[in-house]
């Protein structure tokens, strides 16, 4: 009986420890990010995912990235602040120009802060042409034009 007593002692304490240790707080945010393509999905998710993040996924449509972190190891803050270094502007963060400007062609994408980009011509009399980032030759004078060799999205060109 008493061998019994001693058994269920323990199993109860191997139970009781799991528990407790098992109780670590998530948190699940949406976060406005600025992005264009497949290439930006990789990278904002990836920087996500470093700064913290258990799972993250950027939609390209809305521009909102779903993160769920466990709030003892990362923060929305944290995961805003790697994503702006990583080059894209975030709804509390805006990226370094530097960052920004070391982004691939097709994922420069029109900054939030026009004073970010604060170099940029002016274009207010420019005709707004789009082109894909793989062909050159392939244009179009269309926002969400699609290329008609590879079927990317055309990008605006930075004239």
């Amino acid at each position: 009986m008493k061998s019994l007593s001693i058994f269920a002692a323990i199993v109860i304490s191997i139970f009781t420890t799991t528990l407790s240790f098992a109780q670590t707080t998530t948190t699940t945010e949406i976060i406005k990010v600025w992005g264009n393509c497949g290439m930006c999905k990789t990278t904002i998710e990836k920087a996500a995912k470093k700064a913290g993040a258990k799972t993250a996924k950027w939609n390209e449509d809305t521009k909102e990235l779903k993160v769920t972190y466990a709030t003892v190891k990362s923060s929305g803050t944290k995961i805003q602040q790697a994503i702006a270094n990583a080059g894209y502007d975030t709804q509390d963060f805006t990226a370094d120009n530097n960052a920004y400007n070391n982004l691939h062609k097709c994922c420069q994408y029109d900054r939030k802060d026009a004073g970010a980009a604060s170099n940029a011509p002016d274009k207010t009399n420019a005709k707004v042409t789009y082109s894909c980032p793989m062909h050159a030759d392939v244009k179009s004078d269309k926002a969400g034009s699609k290329c008609t060799k590879c079927g990317m999205d055309l990008i605006k060109d930075n004239k």
